[in-house]
């Protein structure tokens, strides 16, 4: 029998964790291969009655030390990014330390999944453990606004280098080598980072796997009102584990991805946003230097900002999106070198 694959839920005080609580059980195929914990901080009395309601359908744990974390004075302000922080490193310790699961499902309580999030998990798991240049699965596309992806390949998988989390799969040995180094504060950046993450990349679909519905967080909201809330969620069940993932594979995967980028006809921006050259189908818009690649980031509604040097969904620099109905790459120049870290 294929090893349980548990999915561990991060909540803190948002009684709406019902709400992600309720589509991971309907979705899930099998209690016995995906268990569900929910890791409770934050001592929120509410929340802990909702996440008590479930009885053994899922398992309820609680991160034990809620004190208040010391912090220089300049980042008052982000107290709640340590105590993020503390309960993921508390939180993954319990599933792969005490539990000793070999892979975990991450997801946080403001999040709600597609019905085939869980397929879609299973079938990527294999892929995981054989490709080395893998570090996640992750259910995001941080494009993936409706008018951005196209919902008739809601089977299309990429790669990419930077690191989406909002449902995420990792393995127990990411977790030895992330532990003990593991930072007190902006974890998710911090993964971003070329030594944390080391020239790996992530497994991202077209269509999000997850959405999701709380503004209210840490970041007060400032992503969710211009891009978040607008995130299509896959609503067609695709039977991945029954689909030949290999594509995926590093050497596979860049001897078609990249003649595709680079096969497809150059445009300007202008042309695009003109809606001309139609008959091309999929084109190409070129940047050189991070000012051009933010220009065209704005003008075409994509996410423009960089986390050490590399574009949200991007791979080799290259964004893969969907503009007026048509395939567009924003691409550097086909000599690229690798990213410049000093790009933000």
């Amino acid at each position: 029998a294929p090893a349980a694959l548990p999915v561990l839920v991060l909540a803190c005080d948002r009684s709406t964790v019902r709400r992600c609580l309720d589509k991971l059980l309907r979705y899930r195929p099998s209690a016995q291969r995906f268990p569900v914990i929910v890791s409770q901080d934050c001592g929120h009395a509410e929340t802990a009655r909702v996440i008590a309601s479930y009885g053994d359908a899922v398992a309820h744990i609680r991160q034990p030390d809620l004190s208040d974390i010391p912090v220089p004075p300049e980042h008052r302000k982000f107290q709640g990014y340590y105590r993020i922080a503390r309960h993921y490193r508390w939180a993954l310790g319990q599933v792969f330390r005490t539990f000793r699961y070999r892979a975990a499902i991450v997801v946080e309580d403001d999040l709600e999944v597609a019905p085939d999030f869980f397929e879609y998990f299973e079938a990527a798991l294999p892929l995981l453990r054989a490709d080395r240049t893998l570090w996640c699965v992750s259910a995001w596309n941080d494009n993936g606004r409706e008018q951005m992806v196209d919902a008739s390949q809601a089977e299309l998988l990429y790669r990419t280098d930077f690191f989406p989390g909002l449902g995420w799969l990792l393995l127990a040995e990411l977790w030895d080598e992330l532990e003990p180094k593991w930072p007190r504060a902006f974890w998710d950046d911090w993964m971003r980072q070329p030594e944390q993450r080391r020239g790996r990349s992530c497994v991202r679909p077209e269509v999000s796997r997850t959405m999701t519905f709380g503004r209210k967080g840490v970041s007060h909201g400032q992503f969710f009102d211009q891009y978040l809330k607008f995130i299509k969620l896959n609503d067609r069940f695709v039977p991945f584990t029954r689909l030949d993932l290999s594509y995926l594979k590093k050497d596979e995967y860049e001897r078609s991805f990249l003649p595709r980028v680079y096969s497809a006809p150059e445009v300007r921006v202008e042309e695009l946003q003109g809606n001309r050259r139609r008959e091309l189908g999929a084109v190409r818009l070129q940047y050189s230097g991070r000012d051009a690649f933010k220009a065209f980031a704005k003008a075409l509604g994509l996410m423009d900002d960089l986390k050490s040097g590399v574009p949200r969904a991007g791979y080799r620099g290259i964004v893969s999106f969907v503009y007026r109905g048509r395939r567009v790459y924003l691409a550097p120049p086909r000599d690229w070198t690798g990213y410049d870290p000093t790009w933000s």
